[in-house]
């Protein structure tokens, strides 16, 4: 039992995000996503508990939260025959969603880690398209402030990027 609580935390820890952007890639409902994934861990640990072996987990659990999201979009729609995870402009192949979910898992684990104003600046940039003065005035701070902060968390995740591509390619 120790060692399957052991399997199951660090799965979810390694795989939870990546998994509901993945999720996301097919049902693009974020509350649904987080269901289906958490179903998904909740059915791996019963397995991991009654002894029966999984060889591959990460392996397991993506094929696990493909099915359920296929099981999703058949009941919402049985006529619906397109189940192949989209992305903003196209369909894309499972291989390159499952790809794209990991790194961008680790882009926001990246973002997560900078410092609470860098991150929080940032983030209204970046994410919500404000003006640099109006983060400015929105955080009563100086527009200088809003650059070396936007700056700053830039260069941060530019070095986390050389991590990933010499993680994926060295």
């Amino acid at each position: 039992m120790n060692e399957a609580k052991k399997n199951i935390d660090d799965a979810f820890r390694r795989y939870y995000r990546p998994l509901c952007l993945y999720a996301m890639h097919y049902l693009h409902d974020m509350a649904l996503v987080e269901d289906i994934v958490q179903d998904c861990f909740a059915e791996l640990w019963e397995r991991l508990i009654t002894e029966k072996e999984v060889s591959n987990v990460k392996a397991y659990l993506y094929m696990m939260v493909r099915n359920h999201c296929f099981d999703t979009l058949k009941k919402d729609n049985p006529t619906h025959c397109d189940l192949s995870p989209s992305d903003l402009e196209d369909i894309i192949s499972d291989e390159e969603c499952e790809e794209r979910s990991l790194i961008e898992a680790r882009l926001w684990t990246t973002i997560d880690a900078l410092p609470e104003r860098c991150r929080e600046v940032f983030l209204l940039s970046k994410r919500d398209g404000l003006k640099y003065k109006e983060i400015a005035d929105k955080l009563d701070i100086s527009v200088n402030t809003v650059e070396n902060q936007v700056s700053k968390a830039l260069r941060i995740l530019k070095e986390g990027s050389k991590k990933i591509y010499y993680f994926f390619f060295s």
